[in-house]
């Protein structure tokens, strides 16, 4: 018998509490039993290893954003072997967007939440007043390190991204304010992913795209529609 951590539930109990289910517990004192018994066959349990190297997409965002996050969805199929990650530039306004996005994608939509598995074609939604990191193909959350003045989530998840993922890389910045992203454009590039800016003639808000120009690490400028495009492209060399 076979449990699985890429399943969603084991006999019906979320993944999450697996360890804590009375199925689980008779599981595993059959496991004691048959390893104490030689004469009856040994039931063995194997926990598979998470993936860590399909493809991450990180579509950072803030003001005007909504509509590059519409634009690009309803452009991807939703079976690239991708997962991706909007981080939407916020502090204290609750989010909508895992509400919003289900109606331009067919691929499952989920807000994040402690410990969630990082799977491929599912779109992920950072919470508000968080930092987002990965670790051990699951999302981890953190209070955000900067609640005052303009926030750097982007940034922190980005980083993050190029110390604990295997797979390859993409970072996206579209419309929104200020300048979050921009200063770990460099350190992607570093690791052989690849960077995006939305075209600013396309952005609502065009200082988030602009700052990641001018950071000189940005390897295509493009509109939602052909970033959609870019990404695709992306996924099928990397399969």
């Amino acid at each position: 018998m076979t449990v699985q951590l890429g399943s969603d539930s084991v006999w019906g109990h979320p993944i999450r509490s697996y360890e804590r289910c009375s199925a689980c517990a008779n599981l595993r004192q059959r496991v004691r039993d048959n390893t104490a018994n030689p004469n009856v066959e040994r039931l063995s349990v194997r926990v598979e290893n998470v993936a860590k190297d399909f493809p991450v997409v990180c579509v950072g965002g803030s003001a005007g954003g909504l509509d590059a996050y519409t634009r690009l969805l309803h452009h991807l199929p939703i079976d690239m072997g991708v997962a991706i990650v909007i981080v939407n530039h916020l502090r204290t306004a609750a989010t909508l967007l895992h509400e919003i996005l289900p109606r331009y994608t067919k691929m499952p939509v989920e807000l994040i939440t402690e410990r969630l598995l990082i799977r491929p074609n599912h779109v992920f939604i950072i919470p508000p007043q968080r930092d987002l990191h990965v670790l051990d193909g699951e999302f981890r959350l953190k209070p955000i390190s900067k609640p005052r003045g303009w926030p750097d989530v982007i940034t922190v998840f980005l980083r993050s991204l190029t110390h604990h993922w295997d797979g390859q890389l993409i970072a996206v910045i579209v419309s929104g304010y200020d300048g979050d992203g921009a200063a770990a454009l460099c350190g992607i590039k570093e690791v052989g992913g690849i960077t995006i800016a939305q075209k600013l003639a396309t952005a609502a808000q065009p200082d988030m795209p602009g700052s990641a120009i001018a950071s000189g690490c940005i390897d295509f400028i493009l509109s939602p529609e052909d970033i959609a495009r870019e990404i695709m492209r992306i996924a099928r060399d990397s399969a």
